[in-house]
């Protein structure tokens, strides 16, 4: 997977941490790596951004910021309003592609979710996958409410002829509910992909040393961690009434 996109089923479902945990694990297996952040929305010109966060976290990689808006609002939007030119999906693509040329791995990460709007042309995140021909990894919630934005994320990567890589877990709580754990078997089955990880709530809060030691150990063999998706749904597995 020399670029891999990272999108999610909404705001605030773990991508950036997500974003960090593979780059960290990818690192660790001793690749290179790049982090293109393709709109950054609600964040000053003097503060850092989501690729600034998945270095801090991560360690030594390449980062790269198309564009930079001062409302979180969705990128076009953002754009619009602050009378800023937009980023278009081939400028996305273009740019994953040279970093490629240079690095092991290239994480895309996208703004809200799959079909967020880059331009007034309707342009996303899922254009740019399709232009890439690259891989989708989807970072989604634990609890309530996540399979039916699950699933419809996963049907629109594949109504686009995408690869769906699998489905990462963004925030596992500490002491989840019933739903939750009712979702570790129910989130693979409405995706019609593998569970790749579940990252523990509050991670980002971590030293990056810690980060870094850790992040193997929620991310499956296929994004280089040791993770095991069944071992984690035996021990976390609801009791039958």
């Amino acid at each position: 997977m020399p670029v891999l996109v990272i999108t999610g089923t909404g705001t605030e479902v773990g991508k950036t941490v997500v974003t960090a945990a593979v780059a960290a694990t990818a690192l660790a297996a001793g690749r290179s790596v790049a982090v293109l952040k393709a709109a950054q929305t609600g964040v000053r010109p003097d503060e850092p951004g989501d690729a600034a966060e998945v270095a801090r976290l991560a360690g030594t990689l390449t980062t790269a910021e198309l564009a930079r808006y001062p409302e979180p609002l969705a990128p076009a939007t953002a754009a619009r309003r602050a009378g800023l030119a937009p980023v278009h999906p081939h400028e996305v693509a273009q740019a994953a592609a040279e970093l490629a040329t240079a690095h092991d791995l290239v994480l895309v990460e996208g703004a809200g979710g799959l079909l967020v709007r880059f331009d007034a042309a309707g342009g996303t995140l899922a254009d740019a996958a399709g232009l890439l021909s690259a891989p989708v990894l989807v970072v989604t919630r634990a609890g309530l409410g996540t399979l039916n934005t699950t699933e419809l994320t996963a049907r629109e990567v594949r109504a686009r002829g995408l690869d769906l890589a699998g489905i990462v877990i963004g925030s596992w709580p500490g002491a989840p509910d019933l739903a939750a754990r009712c979702n570790l078997a129910d989130l693979p089955e409405v995706a019609g992909a593998p569970l790749l990880g579940a990252v523990p709530a509050g991670s980002g809060a971590l030293s990056p040393a810690a980060f870094r030691t850790s992040a193997p150990d929620w991310l499956a063999p296929r994004l280089d961690g040791t993770w095991d998706a069944v071992t984690f749904q035996v021990r976390q597995a609801p009791e039958v009434s």
